[in-house]
């Protein structure tokens, strides 16, 4: 009886966003379990090839071509310049199943192999990419009147989400992170859908980092995480005026990552600290500086952060748009509230700080109960709907790994 062998191309590796972070997780699973594992990824090293018994990996370097999407992330057109090294390191690996994790340079060469090769093929949703689409018009969008602005996203939005979810027809067995986007993938594509949550590294993100005093009166409101349009951080300013019109005053926002709303975000927020990306150490004491999280976007499928944070022993404020409202137990270990009801729950909690202290005790206990084991064991579970039930062969469709 034998595990699979999966050859997995994801869209993001190295960078900073939640398919990398999944990413790397997942390549770490494998190497803890000593599963037969290919991974082929975009990356600084030229055709980097790395092999440890059954793990192996190969990194390609995308060319000067490559089209800026975010400030860490590229596209690049160029890309089909390593054809060759993928077919041959997978055809040398033999995989049992392709898995890729969107219409990147790398999703469309599995979708390709999987097919020249006869291989089945598996596609995790990580990224609402018609919704990012739509949002990335507002340069556009603002400058029409409403009910124009209105049809011109929509149109977008409801485009991107046809051509997306076709491409994940490709794939005989799908994964997203919440149950509203699996209900929604099998309604498009009449693929199975298995959840594919994301787990949390309790060490590294833990109360335990903390350096400043719990007492401390200065309420100290974080968000991690891209700076951009469709992560809705516009709202911080107004979550700003809205407290101090409460008469809110002791009060800081932590704001840590990049993108192309920060300089807009510097200028406007006068009770902010702005300290860019921080990694490891600095950013598990960031986390574990803040008294609440606030993640105001509507587009995200899951929110690392957001599990991050409640690991850190910080209760998260999240809108009902989007996954973060299923890692949330509202009232307990954060809230799950519209945009305009930010303010008024921070004033809230601002003035009983007691109750604070029980949300962070709650959240931290409901982190632990969440591991990558746990998220990849059913993973490897999933796969077996992407084996014909006929099969000769099935030896290891029915096997999962042991932990």
């Amino acid at each position: 009886m034998r595990v699979p062998r999966v050859a997995y191309l994801p869209d993001s590796f190295h960078e900073i966003n939640g398919v990398a972070h999944t990413s790397r997780n997942f390549l770490a699973f494998a190497e803890r379990h000593g599963l037969p594992f290919l991974c082929i990824r975009a990356g600084s090293r030229a055709n980097a090839f790395e092999q440890t018994e059954e793990l192996r990996t190969l990194e390609l370097r995308r060319s000067r071509a490559s089209v800026g999407l975010e400030k860490d992330l590229h596209f690049d057109p160029l890309f089909f310049r390593h054809t060759h090294s993928i077919r041959r390191e997978l055809l040398r690996f033999r995989p049992d199943i392709l898995h890729i994790t969107g219409p990147s340079e790398l999703g469309l060469f599995g979708a390709y192999f999987a097919w020249e090769q006869g291989v089945p093929l598996a596609a995790s949703w990580h990224t609402n990419v018609h919704e990012y689409a739509a949002r990335r018009l507002d340069w556009l969008s603002r400058r029409l009147s409403p009910p124009s602005a209105g049809r011109l996203e929509h149109g977008v939005e409801t485009g991107s989400l046809w051509a997306t979810t076709r491409f994940y027809s490709l794939a005989r067995v799908l994964y997203a992170p919440n149950e509203e986007l699996c209900s929604m993938l099998e309604r498009s594509t009449h693929r199975p859908c298995h959840l594919m949550r994301r787990g949390v590294e309790t060490g590294q993100f833990s109360p335990a980092h903390r350096t400043r005093p719990v007492d401390d009166p200065t309420l100290i409101l974080g968000y991690v995480g891209r700076l951009s349009v469709e992560k809705n951080v516009a709202l911080l300013k107004k979550i700003e005026h809205d407290l101090l019109a409460l008469g809110i005053a002791n009060f800081r926002f932590l704001i840590v990552g990049h993108g192309s709303e920060e300089a807009s975000l510097r200028s406007s927020l006068t009770q902010a600290d702005l300290p860019g990306v921080l990694r490891g150490a600095d950013l598990a004491r960031a986390y574990a500086n803040m008294d609440l999280f606030v993640f105001p976007s509507h587009t995200d499928t899951f929110g690392n952060v957001v599990l991050e944070a409640l690991s850190s022993g910080v209760p998260a404020i999240v809108t009902p748009g989007g996954g973060p409202k299923y890692i949330v137990r509202d009232q307990e270990t954060g809230f799950v509230v519209p945009d305009a009801g930010f303010a008024p729950v921070i004033a809230t909690l601002a003035k009983d700080r007691e109750r604070l202290t029980q949300m962070r005790a709650a959240a931290r206990a409901y982190a632990l109960t969440c591991s990558w084991d746990a998220v990849f064991s059913r993973v490897y579970d999933g796969y077996q709907d992407a084996f014909p039930a006929d099969d000769v062969d099935r030896e290891f469709q029915t096997q999962r790994p042991s932990f």
